[in-house]
């Protein structure tokens, strides 16, 4: 008899340890980095969860998953979320995440924006969200009175960096995070008293800096090329800004602006309308909005690409000196494509 129990005993003690293993060792199949979960808001979320997990190859035990899941009433309370399951993780690990509601939150990067359209399709890109209902929330003048801004001035509530929000956060709540994170940055570095010297509000400064962030990709020279459309705002002087062509025509590839360009029909064209354009033109980084606070006093009224490629600018204060200088580039720039076509020739003919 006593050698019976501990046989049961052993057996008892075996099958508990087995069980442990299954809830609490690892659990996962995949053998490195991580999976996620992204669960949507629909009345079924469980069964979303036990299809991704039985078709994904993603854990060993999905029977006891469930089961387990069902008995800590994990389907009761998740919520839509980005969930992360770690290589290694146990059942007990992956069903705490789901039923806290423990997200793992999407690292949205943002560099260079032109248009509505690009938010959204970044924006879509990310979160649950589909681009079409989120453009349709950026082209509302309704939906953005609440951030402050309308259609023209949406992308001033973006300074370019690395954010983290959940992946099922709407337009709205996205946008409010930009717009907390650009308060914070224009409260930073006696920002706002530099926009306030320059008789310049921040929505000013941002759209001036999308013009320079076009205009160049050297930093040390942005701080001049913004002392140059200051100069010619303050004598009364259209900018004349070739990038708010591009973006008038919404044609970013433009290489040349053509006379015949300059006559596109927009409140964005520089060669047209005086002052600023009735918003950014892009999403300019924070140096270039920094060379805009900080740009030097000049006497610069114009500027154009040196003739010998380097990416870098003449600046002139008038505008015989400036011609000069244009048609120095020109030049070369007439040259260098001859010498091109000549190349192209030659290897064509070799073929």
């Amino acid at each position: 008899m006593k050698k019976i129990i501990g046989i049961a005993a052993i057996i008892i003690g075996v099958v508990a340890i087995a069980s442990a293993y299954i809830v609490f060792g690892p659990a996962t199949k995949f053998t490195s980095g991580s999976h996620y979960l992204y669960v949507r808001d629909n009345p079924s979320p469980g069964e979303q969860i036990m299809y991704e997990l039985d078709t994904g190859n993603i854990i060993r035990s999905v029977s006891i998953f469930n089961l387990l899941a069902k008995q800590a009433k994990a389907w009761d309370k998740i919520t839509p979320g980005r969930f992360e399951i770690k290589k290694g993780e146990s059942i007990f690990s992956i069903i705490r995440t789901l039923r806290n509601n423990h997200q793992s939150p999407v690292r949205l990067v943002i560099n260079k924006l032109r248009i509505r359209e690009d938010l959204a399709k970044t924006i879509g890109k990310n979160f649950s969200t589909d681009s079409i209902n989120t453009l349709d929330f950026l082209s509302s003048n309704d939906s953005l009175s609440s951030l402050g801004v309308d259609t023209n001035t949406l992308m001033t509530l973006i300074i370019p960096d690395t954010y983290f929000l959940n992946w099922n956060a709407s337009p709205e709540k996205i946008l409010s995070r930009m717009k907390d994170e650009q308060e914070k940055f224009w409260n930073k570095n006696d920002r706002l008293q530099k926009a306030q010297s320059l008789n310049l509000t921040p929505t000013q400064v941002y759209t001036l800096a999308s013009i320079v962030e076009e205009e160049t990709n050297k930093n040390d020279e942005k701080g001049n090329i913004a002392s140059v459309y200051m100069n010619r705002l303050n004598s009364g002087m259209k900018l004349s800004a070739d990038p708010t062509i591009k973006f008038a025509m919404k044609n970013f590839a433009l290489k040349n602006i053509y006379d015949k360009y300059l006559k596109t029909p927009s409140p964005y064209n520089t060669y047209m309308n005086k002052g600023l354009p009735p918003g950014p033109i892009c999403t300019p980084q924070s140096v270039t909005i920094d060379a805009v606070l900080d740009a030097p006093r000049t006497d610069y009224m114009f500027f154009v690409a040196r003739s010998d490629f380097s990416g870098y600018h003449q600046f002139t204060s008038n505008y015989a000196e400036h011609e000069k200088y244009a048609k120095l580039y020109h030049q070369a720039f007439d040259t260098l494509m001859a010498h091109k076509r000549l190349d192209s020739l030659t290897k064509t003919l070799q073929h």
